[in-house]
């Protein structure tokens, strides 16, 4: 039987959302958190960096790989029972970090924590793109946003709990901490109970009429198109992401004071909280903005400018103020592939499988982690700059791929999908009623 076209009460999407982005918070570090362990790991066990990293390319994987079908069990069991075992998950991987001897426990650590950050995630990006159908970029941005700046507030206790106490103490509280907070808010979510019924100001963005299951959805070129455009932009930001560290020390830019309006901090530092804020606030900008001018016109913008961005990293990067706002204006239009891309898949293949078809389209996020590693082998051979450089042609064709090939495809697919819903619509003679 059909759940009735009716509101729910005004206050639940907006509680779910925050109870989503907390969750998204809580597990941000696992990720964003990671450059600042990679060198005291490096010099307590002198394993090497390019080893090291392979365990942040493993809890990448783990992480995007599963989302599939962690999302599955989401679609059929409700959001709760997923983010449990996800909190229980992030707590024993970091635990895990803290007491890793060997190569071999770190990368177990990376696998559970992996495990654990793709249950937060997927099951709190499907539940938004539920609750939120005609504000799909804003709910997917705000989500992901949390991801985004969650590491923001504690980037710095951190770095001086390694200062202090050493990493080892780092992972443990800090991973305890997590898997706590994200156990408790896990008990709050659910799933709308009814469909939910249009604002009174929708954004009138195409949708599509016909809810494909992920067996369809994995057909059709329009979806594989955005995967190739989803992996050439995350390829560069997980980069950035993990290399941030060691790519400020090679540069000489790491422990140079810089005061940028009234901030004042050594560089790096300086440059991974901007980065945490400007990517945190970046996704529900650009998913808002998404919204109202359409999604392929704002990958433009975006991608563009983080191909700008790069580029001044090419010719300045060893300039720590440059440093440290070209970075920042990069992370603040990479973050936004996280809003966009879920809510484009939720536009173009409908709301019911919704959590499913994005997660499928978030294992692109694992494809790009497999680059990871061979940015630091480029590195090696020709410098960062090499890297930077190759990032700017990825970012550029992902841009121009938005505009000219992705923006009439889907507008094509979404149109036959709605002749199709029209064809499959009995007619109120037969007296049944249509799905």
């Amino acid at each position: 039987m059909e759940s009735k076209d009716v509101s729910v009460r005004p206050w639940e999407p907006w509680f779910q959302l925050a109870c989503g982005i907390l969750c998204m918070a809580m597990i941000a570090n696992l990720q964003y958190g990671w450059t600042l362990f990679v060198d005291p790991i490096d010099a307590k066990h002198h394993w090497g960096r390019a080893a090291i990293q392979t365990a942040f390319t493993l809890f990448v994987l783990t992480e995007t790989w599963l989302v599939p079908v962690e999302a599955w069990f989401v679609d059929r069991y409700g959001p709760r029972i997923v983010l449990t075992f996800g909190a229980v998950m992030i707590a024993i991987a970091w635990v895990i970090n803290s007491q890793a001897s060997s190569l071999f426990m770190l990368y177990a650590g990376a696998v559970f924590g992996g495990i654990g950050a793709g249950s937060v995630y997927g099951t709190c990006v499907g539940n938004a793109l539920k609750w939120f159908p005609y504000r799909r970029g804003l709910a997917a941005g705000a989500t992901a946003a949390g991801f985004g700046a969650g590491a923001a507030l504690t980037v710095v206790p951190i770095a001086n709990m390694i200062a202090s106490s050493g990493y080892e103490q780092a992972f443990l509280w800090f991973g305890i901490g997590q898997g706590v907070v994200v156990f408790i808010a896990a008990q709050f979510l659910y799933p709308p109970k009814q469909k939910v019924a249009p604002p009174k100001k929708a954004t009138g963005l195409p949708q599509s009429k016909v809810d494909y299951r992920p067996a369809q959805t994995v057909t059709k070129p329009v979806f594989w198109l955005l995967y190739l455009m989803f992996v050439m932009v995350a390829s560069g930001g997980l980069m950035a992401a993990a290399q941030i560290g060691p790519i400020a020390h090679d540069l000489g830019v790491a422990d140079v004071p810089v005061n940028l309006l009234g901030l004042q901090a050594a560089a790096l530092t300086l440059a991974i909280s901007l980065d945490r804020i400007f990517d945190g606030f970046g996704r529900p900008l650009f998913g808002y903005v998404s919204d109202r001018i359409g999604r392929e016109n704002t990958m433009f913008i975006a991608f563009g400018t983080a191909a700008c961005a790069l580029l001044v990293m090419v010719f300045h990067g060893a300039n720590p103020v440059v440093f440290v706002v070209a970075t920042a204006v990069f992370f603040g239009v990479f973050g936004e592939i996280y809003s966009l891309f879920p809510a484009t898949c939720g536009d173009t293949f409908g709301s019911k499988f919704a959590a499913t078809n994005a997660g499928m389209l978030y294992t692109a996020k694992g494809t790009a982690a497999l680059l990871v590693p061979l940015a630091s082998i480029l590195a090696a051979a020709n410098g960062w700059y090499a890297v930077f450089a190759v990032a700017v042609g990825l970012n550029a064709c992902a841009a121009l791929l938005a505009l000219f090939a992705l923006k009439p495809l889907r507008g094509r697919f979404i149109a036959r999908s709605g002749e199709q819903a029209t064809a499959e619509t009995p007619s109120p003679a037969s007296g049944v009623t249509a799905h």
